[in-house]
This record gives C-alpha cells, structure tokens and sequence, in this order.
C-alpha cells in the first residue's frame, strides 16, 4: 500500500465493512438534486437555476459575506446548513416561495431527509438534525442562512430583468413582506433590498399592488 493510501485508509477494519456500492449509491442519490429545478433563471442565459446550484451559490455566498463583515459565526455549520438546506427536495420538489402550497413544503422534504438519512451509503451521521436546524432552528448561523437564501433569488431577478416574477404574477407587496424578516437580522442588506425593490416596480418587474 502506498504512504496516500495508508494516509486515507488508516482503520482498515471499518473500511473492510463498508459496501462502496452502498456509498455511490447515497452519491447518486445527492447527484438527484441537479434535476430540480427552480423558478430562478440564471444570469446571461434562457435556463433555470437547478437546486445543486442553488445550493452551492448559498454555500458560497454565506462563507463570503460571513468572513467580509466578520460575523460571529461558525463557519463549519454555516456551510454545512447551507449544503443540506436542499436535499429535501430530491422528493419533494422545489415550492416556488410565492405558492399557496409554500407554508406544506417542509412535509415532504422532511420526508426526504429522513430517507436520505436512512440510506446505508450515508456518512452524515446528523443530516436530520443539521435539516432541522435550517428548517426551524434561529442560530445565528440559521438566521443567516435565511438572509442569504432569500437575496440570491431576488439578485437573480434583478439580473434578469424581473423573469420570474413577470412570470409568476409577482406583486410588489408580495416580495416585502417575503423579505421583511431581513431588517432585523442583517438591516443593510435589508435597506439595499428596499431600494431594489422600489426600482423593480419602477421597471414594471413587479406589479404595483
């Protein structure tokens, strides 16, 4: 055995009873999360943004803005929040956060958790209570996750010429109040968002009511 592999595989015991076939299984079940997509379009194409990405651009965006304010925060569960936030829609789907079936969404994606959870290929020891703790917890590291999972979306629309919300029918009062949350948690970037906001109106993005 090479020193790299002596280096990974140092408690051979527990490798010996490891079914790898059981371990690309879970893989591929995760690979799942690419085929959903969401209501988002991404910048400079005609395609939607899928649920992997989403996922990887909130990872990123939190680690980013976490360490440029200098946040209090811990970053290993801040990024493990964010990586987890979308499994739950490998089942269930991705619930367009303006749908009136928005508030029973968290049914089936616990659902799903709990399958993923049960899968033997499945390393992630706490994928239900890291779940949990981004669906329902207020860590600081949730409260920030919450902020962030709500801007990308709103700066894709902004970068899109208000797609979605064109789309969809999206009031004005509908994004406030979706967003409203933001100014007690991260107030800049809340003040940012309402000056956005009144310019998508003016754009004629989102409808005036």
């Amino acid at each position: 055995m090479s020193s790299t592999n002596s280096i990974l595989l140092t408690n051979q015991t527990l490798a010996s009873n490891i079914d790898i076939d059981n371990v690309t299984h879970f893989l591929l079940e995760l690979d799942a999360l690419k085929r959903v997509n969401r209501r988002s379009y991404v910048t400079d194409t005609n395609r939607l943004e899928n649920s992997a990405e989403h996922s990887w651009h909130l990872a990123m965006a939190c680690w980013s803005i976490a360490e440029l304010f200098e946040l209090d925060v811990n970053h290993e569960k801040l990024l493990k929040l964010a990586l987890v936030h979308d499994l739950g829609e490998i089942d269930a789907g991705d619930t367009f956060l303006y749908a009136d079936t928005r508030a029973d969404a968290h049914i089936e994606e616990r659902a799903g958790i709990a399958r993923l959870q049960a899968e033997h290929g499945n390393g992630i020891k706490d994928l239900n209570e890291l779940w949990e703790e981004q669906e329902t917890g207020s860590s600081k590291e949730t409260q920030l996750l919450k902020v962030v999972d709500r801007l990308l979306p709103f700066l894709l629309n902004l970068n899109t010429n208000g797609k979605t919300w064109i789309d969809s029918n999206v009031t004005r009062s509908q994004v406030s109040a979706a967003h409203a949350f933001i100014k007690d948690s991260f107030p800049s970037i809340y003040d940012w968002l309402s000056q956005q906001i009144e310019f998508a109106t003016q754009q004629g993005w989102l409808i005036d009511a």
